[in-house]
């Protein structure tokens, strides 16, 4: 008999994010080994709070996308800023999914993934009321890193979120996280080690490859004839681009002309960060805003590195951005203000420098040396790809699925 993964994810294409592109990516692969794979997800909103052009916003509404089942549902709509209205959204889709699903006929297992921590206690209820195997999958500690960036302070309130948490962990029948820093992290809190497996994010080698060179776009986006440094992302709390326009303002102060940085993408600080630029009268800063996934590997290709940043805090230490993976299997020099696991991959992989996080100056000074060293320089495909197939770790993920599933399939 076929396996039905239930998969509960807040995120999915044509959202761009981090879980979108990893549970996409999972899932599709599941499906071509034979699994039968439904996806509960929103209506793609993120980041803005708006409904993406082609979809309607309605109680359900039902897809196949490359053999996946994909089944929206009704959310509270927020845009991906301010806490309250966040919080809405969050528990909408975990009571809007958990009414969907709790019907449901022959699942084999249920996967929740983080963020967000409610879509995790959406997999936790379905565990209890149906009592279908669950698996949860952590790429975020929650709710240690909304207090990180300075969202919400130490309260009763988060106390209590704490307790959630480490309820959540307790009544999942196993745990994956995405790095060996998160899997520390909780069994620091009291979960056995061997409740916990790592499997790491990676690349799509056939997506993200190394391109011929794009024109079309540097001149697009102001380029020709200037070292372009891309920040691609989520433009949130904890990834302190602030340090863009202290590194641009430096730039402007000392005449220096032929340095463009592009920040590519949207998010709560964006606003901030556009105020900011046009106070300071940056005009060698470029914001794009949201694009599609599909133009990534152009912008990549027409950078000259790409810049990799979130806080110095400990927590951060413990994050792997999953943008790491696509940008050295396009052998794009990296500029790493990540410290921890992250940075030795990079390193490793000879694919970028090192950066002080939060430190303007040290931007510059990475951004002069893949000047003077080339560009040709740094190379990290050949390591992604021995390491970081996605091919691979996704039936790394199956095997455990397989392991947990009703009947041990």
């Amino acid at each position: 008999m076929t396996m039905h993964i239930l998969f509960l994810s807040h995120y999915f294409p044509p959202e761009v994010n981090a879980p979108a592109s990893r549970t996409y990516d999972h899932c599709k692969r599941w499906v071509a080994e034979g699994c039968e794979v439904t996806v509960v997800t929103c209506f793609p909103n993120c980041p803005e709070g708006v409904i993406y052009k082609g979809y309607r916003k309605s109680f359900r509404s039902m897809e196949t996308i490359d053999g996946i089942t994909l089944l929206r549902v009704w959310t509270y709509i927020a845009p991906n800023k301010g806490f309250l209205k966040r919080i809405c959204n969050y528990i909408s889709y975990m009571i809007s999914s958990l009414l969907h699903c709790i019907t449901m006929r022959r699942i084999d297992l249920i996967i929740a993934t983080s963020p967000q921590f409610f879509c995790g206690w959406a997999g936790v209820l379905l565990h209890w009321f149906r009592k279908w195997p669950f698996i949860l999958e952590i790429r975020d500690i929650w709710p240690e890193s909304i207090v990180t960036v300075g969202a919400m302070k130490k309260s009763l309130f988060i106390r209590f979120l704490e307790r959630l948490e480490l309820m959540m962990y307790r009544s999942a029948d196993h745990i994956v996280t995405v790095g060996e820093g998160y899997r520390q992290r909780i069994v620091d809190k009291g979960i056995a080690g061997d409740r916990i497996s790592v499997v790491i994010n990676g690349v799509d080698l056939e997506r993200f490859k190394p391109f011929p060179e794009a024109p079309f776009t540097r001149k697009k986006y102001h380029g020709e004839g200037r070292f372009v440094c891309s920040y691609i992302g989520t433009v949130g709390m904890a990834h302190g681009l602030e340090v863009i326009l202290k590194a641009a303002k430096i730039c402007k102060d000392t005449g220096c002309r032929d340095t463009l940085f592009w920040i590519v993408g949207d998010g709560a600080q964006r606003a901030d960060l556009e105020r900011g630029s046009r106070e300071h009268g940056l005009n060698n800063i470029i914001f794009t805003g949201r694009l599609p996934k599909e133009e990534m590997p152009e912008i990549i290709t027409a950078s000259d590195c790409c810049l990799v940043h979130l806080r110095k805090s400990e927590l951060f230490g413990t994050v792997i951005p999953s943008k790491i993976f696509e940008l050295m299997a396009m052998n794009i020099p990296i500029i790493m203000a990540v410290r921890g696991e992250a940075q030795d991959i990079v390193m490793q992989g000879n694919a970028g420098v090192v950066m002080e996080p939060d430190d303007p100056r040290s931007l510059l000074r990475c951004i002069n040396i893949i000047r003077e060293k080339g560009r040709g320089s740094f190379s990290g495909r050949e390591y992604v790809g021995r390491y970081y197939n996605r091919d691979v770790l996704a039936l790394k993920m199956l095997s455990i699925i397989k392991k947990y599933a009703k009947n041990n399939q």
